[in-house]
């Protein structure tokens, strides 16, 4: 009976803290196949670009803006199957936001248009995957390099170092603000999983929103579709086609759809890519797709070169056959060999350079040299987001190690590739790391409110300068009385139902925080425990902790204290919920005590405290506000309601 409590107290709560109702406003997809947010157009001042609206769509009129230029109207020159629309010639390279009126309503696409100066002759790719954003709990704890999915083993392991839990979305969120703030990237290409479940309509605006920041600092986005974004319900409405082509200059990108437990494309999606390759014979072609092509190379599961082999040849094709992986070739089985046999043709008939993928959750590079001795690289990333994944270290001895990783992927104009930094610091391409620890060691959590928004960095690799933007309430301003980046503000604009605010800021190693507010802020925040699981605790056994927390501007830290036998331990929260949280949750190994007490606390951006506690010791636990808080000590609303969906005689304590 307490389990059922413990889990019906968990569901109901976080089930009603993640309400979203889907809005009757236009959106993306409703109005446009493409551009969408993750696959712009793209052009030089003057070009053109394609349109291509839903069947029924009237575009009746295309303007583009970005936080510091525009807006600018594009020139509708031809209407059809698809609109040819020109970008006028005095347009400031930028990465545009795409403003389309039509007959079905307005709507704008981030990310929608980037404009370059000029093509790069080195395209540099800043790579992340396998996000896996959720409106609900899906964390893990980091500690520098350190990786795990248990608190007591990531404290063995940290030995007094800073704990951080790391929720899917603040891993991801922080993923594009470094990568934006990175003068070297030109694109962040995702490979998949932008979500964990596709039905989570939440968890893909929580998403176009962190599409919106990289936008609005200037770094546009390319996203290629997961298993975990199908059935494509929400994908296409928010994020993005789930077959296309972009080119860039030289460049031709191809997103592939690999779909859901198929693993793979199918033959119809591998002869509209033959087709465009043979459109496009003077590009260097990029193909990304979810799914990686091999699993071992001759040297082993880690990856390696295979060379001496063509797909062309039944013989040689029966030997490649063995490191060929699974999600391609079909298992035992060998269901979908016809297919992998015809991309890997593919791949050598037209010279296809690199191939970029995700859903393992680990690194991974392939090289394969054809017989005529081209070189095709296929890399594959960990989980940008995700905590499913082996720990580092490892939870076995001969388990292979990963982290929260991206990296930079570079391809020139001949279509060498490299990944600058990876051979340096790890002193090999083919090793459990081929990736940056990043965002594992580049954290930053967001707070917007109607008082102000501020952000936290946790910066541990050095000294970070670039361009950050962040959505602010209108009449908010920087407070550098508690703020310690060095920042120049750039531009403000207010482009759809969100006012941007773009700076050139320096973060420096260690902690530190901006602070956009309407005043000083004189209120401390709203801390309660609504209850743990399991509700009755056990001596030493593990429990969790729910907190409840609000403020005004937005918490900076919350974490909950252990205070048992003269000592005092401290356990850090996540949100239970993605995005911007009033609940979060902490996980207490056991308690080797009698008689204990479980504090919360919750400081704000202007060092405002406030702490709740609960006496746990015999048959009776008391709960006391302490008074370093004036505020109240109740449950938030989903927390209350929860509770009053509960059988009364479920709650009676046994005497």
């Amino acid at each position: 009976m307490r389990r059922m409590l413990a889990f019906l107290l968990t569901f109901l709560t976080l089930s009603l803290i993640n309400v979203s109702p889907v809005s009757a406003e236009a959106l993306p997809g409703d109005i446009l196949k493409m551009p969408m947010p993750g696959a712009p157009a793209i052009a030089l001042p003057g070009e053109t670009i394609e349109i291509q609206p839903q069947e029924g769509v009237d575009i009746t009129e295309l303007t583009i803006v970005s936080v510091m230029n525009g807006p600018y109207k594009l020139e509708i020159l031809e209407k059809g199957d698809g609109i040819k629309a020109k970008i006028p010639e005095n347009v400031a390279p930028d990465v545009y936001f795409l403003q389309v009126k039509s007959n079905k309503g307005e709507v704008v696409i981030p990310n929608g248009v980037w404009v370059l100066k000029e093509y790069p002759k080195v395209l540099r790719i800043a790579h992340v995957s396998d996000t896996h954003i959720t409106s609900g709990t899906k964390f893990g704890y980091v500690c520098g390099e350190y990786f795990q999915r248990d608190i007591q083993k990531i404290q063995e392991l940290c030995d007094g170092g800073m704990i951080i839990p790391l929720h899917s979305y603040v891993a991801t969120d922080s993923a594009y603000t470094y990568w934006s703030m990175d003068n070297r990237v030109d694109v962040i290409i995702n490979t998949g999983d932008v979500v964990d479940t596709a039905g989570d309509s939440k968890g893909y605006k929580m998403m176009l929103d962190i599409i919106s920041r990289a936008a609005a600092a200037g770094r546009p986005t390319i996203i290629v579709k997961g298993n975990h974004d199908d059935p494509p319900n929400y994908y296409p409405k928010l994020i993005g086609p789930t077959d296309y082509y972009l080119t860039i200059g030289k460049f031709l990108i191809i997103a592939l759809d690999s779909h859901g437990d198929e693993a793979h494309p199918y033959m119809n999606q591998l002869e509209w890519m033959e087709k465009v390759l043979e459109e496009h014979p003077d590009k260097i072609p990029i193909v990304i797709v979810h799914h990686p092509y091999w699993y071992s190379a001759p040297q082993g599961w880690i990856g390696g070169t295979i060379e001496g082999f063509t797909a062309f040849d039944d013989k040689d094709w029966e030997e490649l056959t063995q490191y060929v992986g699974y999600y391609w070739i079909g298992g035992p089985e060998k269901t979908s060999e016809d297919i992998a046999r015809r991309f890997l043709q593919d791949v050598e008939k037209y010279n296809i350079k690199l191939v970029m993928s995700g859903h393992i959750h680990h690194d991974k590079l392939h090289i394969y040299v054809d017989k005529n001795g081209n070189e095709h690289w296929f890399v594959t990333l960990t989980a940008t987001g995700a905590p499913d994944k082996e720990t580092n270290p490892p939870s076995e001895p001969d388990k292979s190690p990963t982290w929260y990783g991206s990296r930079i992927v570079e391809i020139d104009e001949n279509g060498n590739v490299r990944l600058p930094e990876i051979e340096e610091m790890f002193g090999t391409l083919f090793s459990d790391f081929i990736s940056l620890s990043i965002p594992q060691e580049f954290v930053a959590f967001r707070w917007t409110t109607d008082f102000g928004s501020a952000v936290k960095f946790i910066n541990l690799i050095g000294e970070e300068s670039g361009k950050f933007a962040i959505e602010v309430p209108e009449g908010a301003q920087v407070d550098a009385s508690v703020t310690n980046v060095t920042y120049k503000l750039l531009g403000e604009r207010k482009i759809g139902d969100k006012t941007y605010e773009l700076f050139e800021i320096t973060v420096p190693e260690g902690v530190s925080q901006l602070v956009i507010s309407k005043g000083k802020d004189t209120q401390k925040p709203e801390v309660t425990i609504p209850y743990t699981t399991p509700s009755k605790l056990v001596k030493g056994k593990p429990f969790k902790v729910y907190i409840g927390a609000k403020d005004n501007l937005g918490i900076r830290d919350i974490y909950v204290e252990i205070e048992a036998n003269g000592k005092i331990t401290r356990y850090p929260a996540v949100q239970s919920s993605g995005g911007q949280a009033e609940y979060f949750v902490a996980e207490i190994p056991g308690v080797d005590a009698d008689e204990y007490i479980i504090r919360a606390v919750a400081v704000d951006f202007y060092g405002n405290k406030a702490t709740f506690e609960k006496v746990i010791g015999g048959t009776q636990t008391t709960s006391k506000t302490s008074s370093s808080t004036e505020s109240k000590s109740t449950c938030g609303p989903a927390a209350v309601l929860a509770f009053s969906l509960i059988p009364l005689a479920l709650l009676r304590r046994k005497k």
